[in-house]
């Protein structure tokens, strides 16, 4: 999916257009005991609580795709034989009125959530802290509008329909008991704790929207925490294996890129790298129709060579890469390099600049010793106070 498609179904999400039929929910409690399940029209909702369902379900189309949104690929076996797919569509076809399926859905994401709190350290603090969950689905069938690219005067009219179904797992968590204004009474009293739901931990979009269309080979899974994939529930509800989460990843590719380009590894060529990789994501960004920037091995070793790395060095880090992702693996750009920082660090000091910038930066040797030079032509401040540099 492009950031268009994403775009597109987030509109459908407004609440004021009521576009969805129907919302189920179930809400847990931490260790998984069903407190209770039900069903409602959006249709019939008060507009207050409206607003903040799709507030939740839009989160779920929300972040950046290769670290919060994450492709999930279903095999053509599992497509056609597959149990877990064959649940998600059973839901998706039956508009979420198929109880017998909507149960075995909670079921499944109740032991994920089970077996992802097993995993977690078991201390005091953790029972303290711990939250029950808000498991929501939503179904929705869109209209797809089609437009005649030649004719800009032509009424868009609809071709197809898009049945999908959104999840989002959402923490309730209980707030903190305190002094509370009762406007009744123009007074102030204390006000227990109650439980209120947050913003969503985790979801799934089924099937795909790509290219106008439905994709039932792909599901699109959301996570708030790039470092979590969720994967019980991946395994539960998906029935794939997770990809590496994205700060390992880029940590992975920094580790092989340092031990394969060895002495040649230095800061012009890592800055050239940065610019080259930063470059495309941006000219990719640039382009809403277009897929998320993905790079294999052979398109890291072109950019390699363009930066002026060697052969050998560039040999090196052909095979280093093969193992420690595969062959054939391609990569989310986003996920090989920090677009949004440029950081030198040493034990003492760390400079962080702008990509944009990073040529302020350089590194020289002055009588045998190696400095960090940065480029200091515009004004410079000390804490808020604007200093001179001595000549």
């Amino acid at each position: 999916m492009n950031q268009r498609d994403f775009s597109e179904l987030r509109r459908r999400l407004n609440p004021d257009r009521r576009n969805p039929s129907v919302i189920r929910g179930c809400y847990v409690t931490h260790d998984g005991q069903v407190i209770s399940n039900f069903a409602q029209p959006v249709f019939g909702m008060a507009q207050e609580e409206n607003e903040k369902y799709m507030a939740i379900f839009k989160r779920v189309l929300s972040g950046t795709q290769g670290q919060n949104l994450l492709p999930v690929e279903f095999t053509a076996a599992q497509a056609m034989e597959g149990e877990e797919h064959r649940l998600l569509s059973a839901l998706r076809d039956s508009s979420l009125k198929d109880d017998a399926a909507v149960e075995e859905f909670y079921r499944r994401v109740i032991e994920a959530i089970r077996e992802e709190g097993a995993q977690e350290a078991q201390s005091v603090e953790a029972d303290q802290n711990a939250c029950n969950y808000l498991i929501l689905l939503l179904h929705d069938g869109y209209d797809v509008p089609y437009k005649d690219q030649n004719d800009e005067n032509d009424a868009e009219r609809s071709t197809d329909l898009f049945s999908y179904m959104l999840c989002a797992l959402c923490p309730v968590k209980p707030t903190r008991p305190g002094l509370s204004y009762f406007a009744a009474e123009s007074e102030f009293h204390n006000k227990a704790s109650d439980w209120m739901v947050a913003p969503p931990e985790t979801g799934f979009l089924f099937p795909a929207f790509e290219e106008r269309s439905a994709n039932l080979y792909v599901a699109m899974m959301y996570t708030r925490d790039s470092a979590n994939p969720h994967e019980p529930l991946m395994r539960r509800v998906f029935g794939v294996q997770p990809p590496m989460p994205a700060p390992e990843q880029q940590e992975t590719f920094q580790a092989v890129l340092q031990e394969a380009l060895g002495e040649e590894c230095s800061l012009s060529v890592v800055q050239a790298v940065q610019e080259t990789v930063c470059g495309m994501l941006e000219e990719r960004k640039a382009d809403k129709h277009a897929e998320p920037l993905t790079l294999s091995r052979q398109d890291m070793k072109d950019v390699l060579q363009g930066c002026g790395v060697s052969e050998e060095k560039t040999a090196a880090f052909d095979e280093q890469y093969t193992q420690a992702f595969g062959a054939y693996a391609e990569l989310p750009a986003v996920n090989m390099v920090p677009a949004r920082t440029f950081k030198v660090s040493t034990p003492s000091v760390t400079i962080q600049v702008d990509p944009a910038h990073s040529d302020l930066i350089e590194t020289r040797v002055i009588d045998g010793r190696r400095y960090i030079l940065v480029l200091a032509d515009g004004n410079v401040e000390v804490n808020g106070v604007s200093v001179n540099i001595d000549e």
